[in-house]
């Protein structure tokens, strides 16, 4: 579990210094405009009547390591970083949670006295989507895992650490596939959980949960394997939402699976940073909910 953080000491001058301290947080990325990573954060505040200020910074292509300096330098608390700067956190850090060494990146970073340290709570995020928000235990279930980038990186640990029956890494090319599924072959097997890379031309049959890790959503396309990899009732995941989903979640639908975006995965990974942060776990269901209202207003 991750330490709460010190208490600030009390003030001596007659007011309440709880009552006046804000802690700084910030997502840092290149987009980052279209984060609701402040929205989320806000939400958690209100709940567990945290005082924080949580703001948006785009940094630089090429001044990402400035640009968190800077903010760490200026008494924040921690950030969450996003593309294409989690493999500049993944180094920077002093310290790094074992998901995180496994992922080679880090979406959270907490600035503690001792040494910054590094987390990448997305894969736990899309663990908890999957089980709790969809109500799918993963453990038993044969599951595809579509891409081999920093995204796929991100998460394939938590989904081994899961116990599915089998899980298949499939890519656009094939040697980062190999690659991605070599790096975790050791974690694959203290897991008990057999690991393998294969072709989008020949990605398998069957799979219980299918999970679209791939940037084929950016693209536009639907989805970069058959139908028949979807075994009946399945559950197929984008880590993409909005409109950037869609094609894929149609796709889904019209071939019977239960489609599911990445909205969800994107609030439980928010959680798993509050709680690094704030020793606190904040709860994610409201706040999902009010995320997909939000939206499906938007969209009228």
């Amino acid at each position: 579990m991750n330490p709460a953080p010190t208490a600030p000491a009390p003030r001596t001058d007659g007011t309440d210094r709880d009552a006046l301290a804000v802690d700084r947080y910030a997502v840092l990325g290149n987009p980052v405009a279209h984060s609701r990573s402040p929205a989320i954060h806000a939400e958690f505040a209100r709940q567990t009547g945290a005082a924080i200020e949580y703001t948006r910074l785009l940094c630089p292509l090429d001044g990402f390591e400035a640009g968190v300096r800077a903010f760490a330098a200026g008494g924040a608390r921690g950030c969450n970083v996003t593309v294409p700067f989690k493999h500049e956190a993944w180094l920077l850090a002093a310290r790094r949670s074992d998901r995180a060494e496994r992922a080679g990146a880090a979406n959270v970073l907490r600035f503690d006295a001792e040494g910054w340290w590094a987390d990448n709570s997305d894969g736990i995020g899309l663990v908890r989507d999957i089980e709790q928000g969809a109500g799918l235990p993963i453990a038993g279930r044969a599951l595809l895992l579509i891409g081999a980038g920093g995204a796929a990186a991100g998460v394939l640990g938590p989904l081994l650490a899961a116990r599915p029956s089998r899980l298949v890494v499939v890519n656009r090319t094939a040697a980062k596939a190999q690659a991605l599924v070599a790096s975790h072959a050791g974690w694959a097997a203290e897991q008990g959980v057999p690991l393998a890379a294969r072709t989008l031309d020949d990605p398998g049959r069957g799979y219980d949960i299918v999970v679209n890790a791939s940037a084929s959503s950016l693209a536009g396309v639907a989805a970069p394997v058959p139908a028949s990899v979807l075994a009946s009732g399945a559950l197929a995941v984008d880590l993409m939402y909005g409109a950037a989903a869609e094609p894929f979640l149609a796709w889904a639908r019209a071939a019977g699976a239960e489609a599911r975006d990445g909205l969800g995965m994107l609030v439980e990974q928010a959680a798993e940073a509050f709680h690094a942060w704030r020793g606190v776990m904040p709860r994610t269901a409201p706040v999902l909910a009010s995320l997909r209202a939000q939206m499906a207003a938007a969209a009228k």
